[in-house]
């Protein structure tokens, strides 16, 4: 007897794509312009201090830190 009740046809699963909100850029944007100072100053600071050029430039370090914070406000919810 054959079981009817079970279909054998492979359909992969479908891809939820997951759309990033229009709010999650606006609050990165805003963090990244707010870090964008402070990361200069550090950036100058290291510098002089080391008397080199860094590996991470100032642009670096604030999307670095916007790429950290803005996720924990999302999460956050």
């Amino acid at each position: 007897m054959t079981d009817q009740t079970t279909d054998l046809t492979f359909k992969p699963a479908a891809r939820k794509t997951r759309r990033v909100p229009t709010e999650f850029y606006v609050y990165f944007a805003i963090i990244f312009l707010a870090t964008l100072p402070l990361a200069t100053f550090t950036w100058m600071l290291t510098a002089i201090r080391s008397r080199s050029l860094t590996d991470k430039g100032p642009v670096a370090r604030a999307w670095s830190q916007a790429r950290i914070i803005t996720p924990i406000i999302f999460s956050a919810r």
